[in-house]
């Protein structure tokens, strides 16, 4: 005997009873086939609706069961054809006479029993039961109707009501070696009792017919259809990159069902465990999808888990207190009061000191509970024996689930850390014996992120997915994500990443989009659909989005920006910047960015704070970490200046070549911020913090070459007109240059603890003299290069540069997440 099963969402409709049809069809053999149904989709909720309304005496449960009504009216005459619908509309009117006799009953006295509920919900079955079984007739097939308040055979536990299995048995095998139909369609979730009254079967009891069925006819394979194709690695409500798995065990399915995944309840399959039949999950509107086989014992499908799944809306209770400790019956008297008080436990954890005891329940189960332990816990409680209940709310439960975790070494080390690098904190961990689950309870608001991020870890064929929120757009942000739209493929088909702008900002409009901006036309986007820009606004959209993997790249030099890299790391977002206004500020400033960086799991990078896109820092860096020391620091690190001396000779103007620099974009639009000296000042600041040492930017002298009434200028235009007027003191730098046959140089160093900025006539020996264009160059002298320094050099300015730069840093995030 075939034994199917179909769900309420595989028969919520005419079409989809339709659908449910060609997939028996294409079964059908000379072996009998069994199709248990629930019923039509939302029909138990409604009836469950319209019975609570009747009980209070609201006479709008009319309404309900008028929808009830027409929904299967309209189910019959969409199915069977006109010359046998009055048979069957016959008999789903008498059902729903009944129905509403037995409301208005309901309605009547005031009052609801279990006995009367069962009644009222197994009409949801009976009538779809019926209306397939004529379908079938109807197209000529010869369908037999079973009623299965006359095989299986329960006690009065009314809801959920407990099956005798050896009357149930007997009684089925009787009823089935005698049926001459090869199509059998029974109602699911119903049942009646030894006295022949009518019971359910509990949450999942279609699933629990089926497989009552099964395992007494000892089908082959139970196959239950269903809206999804299999149990799937995760809700892919949460984690679009889910996908079925093929086969799993009974232990392994259990465990994912326990924890949230819909599919089976639990305790629906035991009859067929303890027989060994094979269950499939197939799909009913993609019944050519593989779908997933639960075995006794499953084939891995190459990873160390088989699942993740969640519990959502969970409470903890935390106990805790001297008077725990070796009290032998403790945990007896918490666990015998939630029972008492029919709670159900879902997660315990207790320290080995025995000083705090740690449930999970329902959220809804809140106030039973604490009256509950705080009713048998008086006397402790009173006597401060034991600490108040601490009740912590808005919880879930992540497990994380698979035979094979047991085989290998560091499974629940890698979800820790997964967790811990995007900001998941972990309220309780419980994990057995078997090692089979590890469960933790989180916010409640974390739950997508943290499915997502462990999904990616462990399932790694999945693509890495990097969140980028930007803000700065113009010549560096701009390049930056021309860059990363001509790599995009690349890094998806040779590294796994998928790497998406979500957020794009500018000082006037901010543009968000969860899923990624689409890229080939980012600009017109963000003038059409941005809105406006508010700091405030983009930072609370950034944490309330709370996506895994998250970057926040400031492409500016605003100092309002740089206020909040300390609020964006506490959230446990990475932050990478050229902009080098925090690092600069006081030597403590910098060290708490530093701090919360690594507290919080997130990653503080600003490669491009020196040299653009040279790898200066990330050098340093590696020097410092492997023990060396640095001794001594000489660089040029300003683009824009080795820019204009290396172009000011006896056939330019000095104030020429400054406005030609200003032109191509070598400087800032204001040139007096680069010929201020104040960016390399800021930049040797960083190099010698970043090599250990601490150092202020007033500490950092700077020789001035500019005289103070440019610098002083009201407008970039007055301090032009001024620098003209100062060109024979340019001149006699050249000159002086020339004499000595030396090349003028604008050279940050760092010797013996001290720092300085300026002008330094450099001579032919020296490797700065042959600084070409906009190049930068740094000359780091340490224990291990004590007399031939380390030299990076390269091009050290442009938005090119610097976008790679940005973009290298966005990289070694997602490598090392």
């Amino acid at each position: 005997m075939q034994v199917l099963k179909f769900g309420g969402t595989s028969v919520a409709s005419a079409k989809n009873i339709a659908l449910v049809k060609d997939v028996i069809f294409e079964k059908k053999s000379d072996q009998p086939l069994l199709a248990v149904v629930s019923a039509l989709g939302g029909v138990t909720t409604q009836l469950v609706n319209c019975s609570a309304m009747a009980a209070t005496g609201d006479a709008e449960y009319l309404k309900e069961l008028t929808q009830i009504e027409q929904k299967h009216i309209k189910t019959v005459q969409e199915l069977i054809s006109l010359k046998n619908q009055s048979k069957t509309m016959g008999k789903v009117k008498i059902l729903l006479n009944e129905l509403e006799d037995i409301c208005r009953g309901v309605f009547l006295i005031h009052e609801l029993t279990s006995k009367t509920s069962d009644k009222i919900l197994s009409f949801g079955e009976r009538l779809s039961s019926t209306i397939i079984a004529d379908y079938f007739n109807d197209l000529g097939h010869s369908a037999f109707l079973a009623d299965p308040r006359e095989f299986i055979t329960t006690d009065n536990n009314y809801g959920r009501a407990e099956v005798d299995f050896k009357a149930t048995n007997e009684k089925i095998k009787a009823l089935f070696k005698s049926l001459k139909e090869k199509l059998v369609i029974c109602p699911g979730f119903i049942a009646a009792s030894k006295e022949g009254e009518i019971t359910t079967l509990g949450r999942g009891g279609s699933d629990y017919t089926a497989a009552i069925l099964a395992a007494a006819l000892n089908s082959s394979e139970l196959e239950i259809w269903t809206d999804v194709s299999g149990m799937m690695t995760a809700d892919p409500r949460l984690v679009s990159s889910a996908y079925a798995i093929k086969e799993i065990s009974y232990e392994e399915a259990m465990e994912l069902s326990h924890f949230g995944a819909k599919v089976i309840y639990p305790p629906t399959i035991q009859p067929v465990l303890e027989k060994k039949i094979p269950i499939r999950i197939k799909n009913t509107f993609k019944k050519d999808d593989d779908g997933t086989l639960i075995t006794e014992a499953s084939a891995s499908n190459g990873h160390l888990i088989k699942g993740l799944s969640s519990i959502q809306n969970i409470a903890l209770f935390n106990l805790s207190g001297s008077g725990m400790v070796g009290i032998p019956n403790f945990s007896h008297r918490l666990f015998r009061a939630l029972s008492a008080a029919r709670v159900n436990v879902v997660l315990i954890t207790q320290a080995s000191s025995e000083h705090t005891i740690c449930v999970g329940i329902d959220a809804k189960d809140v106030a039973t509970s604490q009256k509950a332990i705080e009713s048998e816990f008086a006397y402790e409680l009173e006597s401060h024996k034991i600490d108040p209940v601490q009740i912590e709310r808005d919880l879930s439960i992540i497990a994380l689930v698979g035979s094979n975790m047991k085989a290998k070494v560091g499974v629940s080390g890698q979800m820790f850390s997964v967790l811990g690098q995007n900001g998941v904190n972990i309220k309780a961990i419980a994990q057995g014996s078997s090692e089979k689950n590890i469960s933790v309870v989180i916010r409640e608001k974390e739950v997508k992120k943290a499915l997502n991020s462990l999904h990616e870890s462990f399932f790694l064929s999945e693509k890495k997915r990097m969140n980028l929120f930007l803000i700065g757009v113009g010549n560096v942000g701009s390049a930056f994500v021309e860059q990363l739209k001509k790599q995009k493929a690349y890094l998806s088909q040779h590294h796994h990443l998928d790497v998406r702008v979500v957020a794009l900002a500018n000082s006037r409009k901010m543009l968000f989009a969860e899923e990624g901006i689409a890229l080939k036309n980012w600009k017109e986007q963000l003038e059409e659909k941005g809105e406006k820009m508010k700091m405030e606004a983009f930072l609370t959209q950034m944490e309330e989005l709370n996506l895994r993997n998250s970057i926040f790249i400031d492409n500016t030099a605003n100092a309002d920006i740089a206020d909040l890299y300390k609020r964006v790391l506490e959230k446990s977002i990475s932050v990478v910047t050229p902009n080098k206004i925090a690092c600069t500020r006081s030597q403590q400033e910098y060290m708490d960015l530093k701090k919360i960086a690594l507290q919080y799991k997130a990653k503080f990078l600003f490669e491009t704070n020196v040299g653009a896109g040279l790898p200066v820092i990330n050098t340093l860096n590696d020097l410092i970490k492997s023990g060396d020391e640095v001794l001594k620091i000489e660089a040029v690190l300003s683009g824009s200046l080795n820019f204009i001396f290396n172009n000011f000779n006896r056939d330019k103007k000095f104030v020429d070549i400054v406005r030609q620099a200003q032109k191509e974009g070598y400087t800032e639009p204001d040139p007096r911020i680069d010929l201020s000296g104040a960016d390399v000042k800021r930049k040797i600041l960083i190099l010698i913090r970043e090599s250990g040492l601490a150092m202020e930017m007033e500490d950092i002298p700077s020789q001035a070459f500019i005289p103070a009434e440019c610098m002083n200028a009201p407008s970039v235009d007055e301090f032009f007109s001024g620098l003209e007027k100062y060109e024979d003191e340019f001149q006699k730098l050249l000159t002086k240059a020339e004499k000595s046959e030396t090349k003028i140089k604008y050279v940050a160093s760092f010797n013996k603890g001290k720092a300085e900025t300026g002008l330094r006539f450099v001579e032919k020996s020296h490797p700065f003299y042959n600084l070409e264009g906009k190049d930068n160059i740094v000359l780091f002298t340490t224990k291990r290069y004590p007399e031939q320094p380390l030299v990076i050099k390269g091009a050290g300015a442009g938005a090119e540069v610097t976008a790679s730069g940005i973009f290298a840093d966005v990289m070694r995030i997602a490598n090392t997440n």
